[in-house]
């Protein structure tokens, strides 16, 4: 996978929304909003004219027009241009056939699982498989009532998100019961670890007893004086 000029995933999802007509930025905004790519695509609406910028930046993009209705500020219309689309293009091919390591927080918080008790974490995985059941019992539904109205090809990102969804509840429900029942390998070490140790003794401070004198300070005399100090 080749390094790209531009690798937010919004500068993708512009394109490829360009590529169905010229618009302008809000119109793009909008558009994504209806076409539901805000919950596939973490958009930032604020950040959108910055991203459309860039793109004009690099050539992928071009002004086709400005609009300016009433007392309305101008709008600038964007289009597609012809290396836009090859960026596009190549930019998609390689998101389909290169798997790329992703940092999803769950599994941060399973890397990390060793510093809760095994007692505590039952319960917090019974509380998040129950919020996954939920998650899939509405995305079910949710995906049943768009099939009527949609074409298949513009929901696979709803059908993989919940495939991924049950993936995961799959996954805790099969680790949930392991540790329910104590068969998780390792249990006893990991319980172990979090069980009080012996304190560790090192003994009374020993005190260095008290400061012992060495006798009066001996004076050696009054200070002579050598007289004023003869100027050369």
């Amino acid at each position: 996978m080749r390094r790209r000029k531009l690798r937010n995933p919004l500068a993708l999802a512009v394109l490829t929304t360009l590529w169905q007509k010229p618009m302008h930025p809000y119109e793009i905004a909008q558009t994504l909003r209806r076409q539901g790519k805000d919950s596939s695509t973490k958009i930032n609406y604020g950040s959108l004219y910055t991203v459309v910028q860039n793109l004009e930046k690099h050539g992928f993009v071009e002004v086709t027009d400005v609009e300016r209705q009433g007392n309305r500020p101008e709008r600038t219309v964007y289009g597609i241009t012809a290396a836009g689309r090859q960026e596009a293009t190549e930019w998609m091919s390689d998101l389909v056939a290169f798997p790329a390591k992703e940092y999803p927080i769950f599994e941060t918080a399973l890397s990390l699982l060793g510093v809760l008790h095994p007692d505590e974490v039952a319960p917090l995985l019974k509380e998040r498989l129950d919020a996954l059941e939920v998650r899939i019992a509405s995305g079910r539904g949710a995906l049943e009532k768009l099939y009527e109205t949609l074409p298949r090809l513009f929901l696979v990102e709803n059908e993989y998100q919940l495939h991924m969804v049950e993936a995961e509840a799959d996954w805790v429900r099969g680790f949930l019961d392991e540790l329910t029942k104590g068969t998780l390998p390792g249990i006893e070490e990991w319980k172990a670890f979090h069980e009080p140790g012996p304190e560790r003794e090192t003994g009374p401070v020993q005190e260095a007893g008290p400061v012992q004198e060495t006798g009066p300070v001996q004076e050696t005399g009054p200070v002579r004086e050598t007289g004023p100090v003869q100027e050369p």
